[in-house]
């Protein structure tokens, strides 16, 4: 039984993450940057000045009884983004498609930025209020209200790809991830590892989108600049070593043969294969799950939501994925065989000792927290969309909780390769109900941004 279902989901699974939708989601990306003139190069001063300029700017942190502010929504959406994928799916990808998977993985976020940014604006133009008075959105919406009503089921499936993801790739690997990261490198016992994280995760989620916001837009800028500050420092190690690392950078994304030695066997169809893969996995751009958070936001403005989206992007694959990169490439273990995690704690461990070790160890523990928590949310909100007319919303979202609750301590004992690949299929699938209501709405993101740079400029 569990071989028939394996065979299933590989099939599943190899259509998701295959060529045709990775071409396809990085292809979107492409389309929409150029209906709204590359906007994350000619605008990227405006861009990081509304997002990362004004973190101080008391409309950031703006919010109301119901909501939560701009700034925490992008901490919520970059909660579930920046997860275990910048250390370990970065790695993997180098060890598979070589050093030129970097540069492949920057192309595709330069194009996702544009994706993510579209996916925003139209979260926060078709949301609406739920029974309690919170801002709802993302593309279960957005399908349903832009689309119309005959397309409904598009949003039922996404809302449903959305809640079974929200357990696996959400939930039960990332605790797995907790608990496999302390007992390796403290030998802590998983055990006592499922019972802290159920703690956490019921004191925190059982709050709802209020306690989730207030946890992660603290923890997340802790842990984004720890690991950058952890990244830095291996750097110095390495100083002599990243001219070099760039170069084959970019050897192996154009000319991979030209690198020589034991790389030689790296191709460029593999470079895109596993750069495009690992970073649109990683930054989420066109996955339809980060618009949820962005639509609770206290905003009236989509554009400048958007701009959020963006930022979340390049944050996550610029910054925290280009570091891991680098360490890896600057390490020249990449074709030494390690992959994952373990490549990239040796890779820290080699430049700056047992200090690198412990900051990949506390990045994996972090990240992977703070998806679970960004994650729940978005579970919750498919439960929502799918019950909202049933007058049980309340007792089937509280019910949820419940279980996610518990799933996690499953997750933090448990040997879950199978759970991880269902949960990858899962998450590749809510793209394909996604895309189609970001292409046949893109028309609408395109009216919207052209109009808030028009009105930009006039008030200059």
């Amino acid at each position: 039984m569990i071989e028939t279902i394996t065979k299933i989901n590989g099939a599943i699974n190899s259509v998701v993450w295959g060529p045709v939708m990775l071409a396809l989601l990085v292809g979107t990306g492409i389309y929409l940057s150029i209906r709204v003139g590359f906007i994350q190069i000619t605008k990227l001063g405006e861009i990081l000045r509304c997002t990362l300029g004004g973190i101080r700017d008391p409309e950031a942190h703006k919010k109301d009884e119901f909501g939560i502010s701009p700034f925490q929504a992008v901490m919520t959406a970059l909660a579930s983004t920046v997860g275990t994928g910048n250390i370990t799916g970065v790695a993997t990808a180098i060890a598979l498609g070589g050093p030129g998977a970097v540069f492949w993985m920057w192309v595709s976020a330069l194009f996702g930025m544009v994706t993510k940014f579209s996916e925003v604006v139209l979260a926060v133009h078709f949301r609406e209020k739920n029974a309690i008075g919170e801002n709802v959105g993302g593309p279960m919406y957005y399908i349903e209200k832009g689309l119309g009503p005959k397309f409904r089921w598009l949003s039922v499936l996404f809302a449903v790809f959305a809640m079974f993801a929200s357990f696996g790739i959400g939930n039960m690997t990332q605790a797995n991830a907790i608990a496999v990261a302390l007992s390796s490198t403290i030998g802590i016992d998983p055990k006592i590892t499922g019972a802290v994280i159920i703690v956490i995760a019921t004191v925190v989620l059982l709050g709802g989108i209020k306690s989730i916001a207030r946890v992660t837009s603290t923890l997340v800028p802790i842990m984004g600049i720890a690991y950058v500050g952890f990244g830095i420092a291996a750097l110095v190690a390495y100083a002599g070593q990243i001219p070099h690392a760039f170069a084959v950078i970019f050897q192996g994304a154009l000319n991979p043969s030209s690198i020589g030695g034991g790389v030689a066997g790296y191709t460029i169809a593999n470079a895109v294969r596993y750069g495009f893969a690992r970073g649109i996995f990683s930054n989420e751009a066109g996955l339809g799950s980060a618009p949820i958070a962005h639509a609770a936001a206290n905003t009236d403005s989509p554009v400048k939501q958007g701009f959020w989206g963006a930022f979340e992007v390049f944050f996550d694959t610029f910054i925290i994925c280009t570091f891991t990169a680098l360490v890896v490439v600057c390490s020249g273990l990449y074709d030494s065989g390690l992959m994952g995690a373990d490549l990239t704690i040796t890779a820290f461990g080699n430049a700056i000792g047992g200090i690198g070790t412990f900051g990949v160890t506390m990045g994996t523990v972090l990240f992977a927290l703070s998806t679970i928590l960004g994650w729940s949310y978005y579970g919750e909100k498919g439960i929502e969309y799918l019950f909202r007319n049933t007058g049980i919303t309340k007792q089937v979202s509280f019910g949820y909780r419940v279980v996610f609750v518990l799933l996690t301590y499953v997750g933090s004992i448990g040997s879950l390769t199978l759970v991880w690949d269902i949960a990858d299929t899962l998450n590749g699938l809510m793209a394909i109900p996604n895309l189609i209501g970001l292409l046949g709405l893109s028309g609408i993101a395109i009216r919207l941004t052209r109009e808030y740079f028009s009105a930009a400029k006039r008030q200059k």
